[in-house]
């Protein structure tokens, strides 16, 4: 949609929810279609959740004219469809249009952000329990404010929103829950959950005989009493030909199906639930990526998209010659290995394409499983495959499995049970921010016994290391970055790696650099430009392995060298560094560790990686700089004690 520069949009007029409430209805399809444009517009050229935030743009309107914020709390899940909430409440214009860039808004919902956001989060299935924390908390201070989840479908595949189901009406009477049905989460949806919302909102004869009899009704002077009629008889007869509901067996009162583009039938049925004493669950019918046909043609596509033409749909080509993504080496190594082993078995949640295994769904069908956003289930799972003989190979990004820690070490590592863990987005996730940066994937499993840990340089490496955890008898950890690899060509024939062997790369007598993954780069540059400017003798070390550590050559390297520097894409905390520290203590060494990675701290979003590490005193220039002040205290130490 475009507008002519001289009439001024409804959308610049909106500085808060109190100036939604005070348009008329019949100027609610224009705001609608100016925020389709705004969001189509800025998320071309910054990319960012396009598909979920066109799906919800009259939901998120009408929420605001029945509801109050901030005293009333939305508990968007996700929070990745809360980009129409941010322009309603008084986060449009520049701040809006730099949006996941350095000092602009944020691509999910952040408490430090705005008073309106009530909860941040970037995981899915935490608004039910949080939003029902809130409402339990308002009884507790008998205050009167709604809370309202609004929950995409794929919440409900997720253990913990089936938990809060179960709580809602032992904890409180008074909350509302939207679920917005728009049948995707980021793939195709999956399991009985999404089986049945389907039963409910496909029952033709429901549908039709629901819309004639409201149509009868709305025939007559409205009224309290006729209202009570048409909601009883809803009630009552909507089991005749749909299954009783799910929602109303834990306690629910089920309104619905809604269309959730349509402003009257939503606006009917959130006044109705905001007077209800019984918790609502309001069942809305909407069309993910609306308002952009490429988006509705391409859903999984249009979820998270890279910046792209709005008119074709078509993402910013790659530079002739970039080297291809990570993701796509590694779901193109695991159809390879899935077709040579039929007891090769890829498992996502609700991923298929961000990880790569979508090559393995569309050629070797029988070997994948999507079992939804359900990280606990896809490790149990993984599991109870691996005891069978089978070798499963679970693809989750760093951030994500995270939710599965409990599984990981009592389910997998407990029983060493020989599970792969692929762990797509390890380190910065620049645009995404902190709930998706996997910076703290080493430091929560090295303290896990059985666990290999290891960490690719290059995309041939990352094949290797996939291949060498087929064979073992233990579960293996393979982290790797988002975004293009090196460009090194992989080998025909992958090779089995010697568990616990590190790389010389570079020999080195002032001091060593041991690197970790996509640092190793950087170290090879840092080396050579410290002998360069500084004429120091650089070595440098691509570890590979974070547990078992190459303890051997790092005690022999410490026995001659004065200073050995660790990088890696990861918290300092706890991570490959400290565990660099531990081995050397352990065996009595005193060499000095300079330790180079992200501080104890959660690092915002930003336009690249190289903004952030400037941010945090890491970029190439702070690193060198550090180091040679290092080295020479270290030297000075040494001079002085052979003094």
């Amino acid at each position: 949609m475009s507008t002519s520069p001289s009439v001024p949009r409804l959308l610049d007029r909106i500085a808060g929810p109190s100036d939604v409430k005070a348009l008329r209805p019949e100027q609610l399809p224009l705001l609608a279609a100016e925020i389709r444009a705004e969001l189509i517009e800025v998320t071309s050229k910054n990319g960012g959740h396009i598909g979920p935030n066109l799906g919800v743009v009259e939901l998120t309107i009408a929420l605001h004219r029945v509801f109050t914020t901030p005293d009333d709390q939305f508990v968007f899940d996700v929070a990745h469809q809360g980009y129409v909430h941010k322009l309603l409440t008084g986060r449009g214009g520049d701040f809006f249009r730099q949006l996941r860039k350095t000092n602009g808004a944020s691509g999910f919902l952040y408490r430090r952000e705005s008073a309106h956001d009530s909860f941040g989060a970037g995981h899915a299935g935490t608004a039910l329990s949080a939003a029902l924390g809130m409402a339990t908390a308002r009884d507790l201070r008998n205050s009167s404010e709604h809370v309202v989840a609004v929950c995409g479908d794929a919440a409900f595949t997720c253990g913990i929103t089936l938990e809060a189901l179960n709580n809602v009406v032992s904890s409180t009477k008074r909350l509302i829950v939207i679920l917005n049905d728009n049948e995707w989460s980021i793939a195709k949806n999956v399991g009985a959950i999404s089986q049945y919302l389907n039963r409910i909102s496909t029952s033709e004869t429901y549908n039709k005989i629901h819309h004639d009899v409201e149509a009868f009704f709305k025939s007559f002077p409205t009224g309290e009493g006729m209202n009570r009629v048409y909601t009883k008889w809803k009630r009552e007869t909507k089991d005749f030909f749909v299954e009783s509901s799910l929602f109303e067996k834990f306690g629910l009162r089920y309104l619905g199906p809604v269309d959730g583009h349509d402003f009257e039938s939503l606006a009917k049925n959130l006044e109705f639930a905001k007077h209800c004493d019984v918790p609502v669950l309001i069942h809305v019918l909407t069309k993910k990526g609306k308002g952009l046909e490429a988006a509705v043609a391409h859903p999984e596509k249009f979820h998270g998209a890279s910046p792209f033409d709005p008119a074709t749909g078509e993402n910013a080509k790659s530079p002739p010659g970039t080297p291809p993504n990570y993701q796509d080496v590694f779901g193109a190594a695991m159809t390879r290995f899935a077709k040579a082993n039929p007891m090769v078995l890829g498992i996502t949640g609700a991923m298929p394409a961000g990880t790569g295994l979508s090559v393995l769904a569309k050629e070797v069908p029988a070997q994948f499983f999507d079992v939804g956003i359900a990280e606990e289930h896809a490790v149990l799972f993984a599991s109870g495959l691996a005891t069978k003989g089978f070798r499963p190979v679970c693809a989750i990004y760093s951030t994500f499995l995270q939710r599965a820690y409990d599984q990981i070490i009592h389910d997998v590592c407990l029983q060493n049970l020989p599970v792969t863990f692929c762990m797509d987005r390890a380190g910065l996730s620049p645009n995404d921010g902190p709930t998706h940066h996997g910076l703290f994937d080493l430091s929560y499993l090295r303290c896990v016994p059985n666990a290999i840990v290891m960490q690719p340089r290059n995309e041939d490496e990352l094949v290797d290391m996939l291949h060498t955890s087929l064979q073992l008898p233990s579960p293996a950890f393979i982290r790797y970055p988002r975004g293009a690899g090196t460009g090194v060509k992989i080998k025909e024939q992958p090779a089995v790696m010697t568990i616990g062997q590190a790389e010389v790369l570079r020999e080195g007598t002032d001091l060593v650099i041991w690197a970790l993954g996509a640092m190793v780069a950087d170290a090879l540059k840092l080396a050579e430009r410290l002998a360069t400017e500084d004429g120091l003798s650089v070595g440098v070390v691509n570890a590979r392995f974070v547990k078992p550590l190459d303890r051997t050559l790092l005690i022999s390297q410490a026995a001659v060298i004065p200073l050995i520097v660790t990088m890696e894409d990861h918290v300092i905390t706890g991570g490959f560094g400290t565990a660099v520290m531990e081995a050397l203590q352990e065996a009595g060494c005193l060499t000095a560790v300079e330790r180079i990675g992200w501080p104890d701290k959660f690092v915002e979003h930003g336009s690249s990686v190289e903004i952030l590490r400037a941010a945090y005193d890491l970029a190439p220039d702070d690193i060198a700089r550090r180091i040679k002040a290092r080295y020479q205290r270290v030297k000075a130490a040494v001079i002085e004690t052979n003094a």
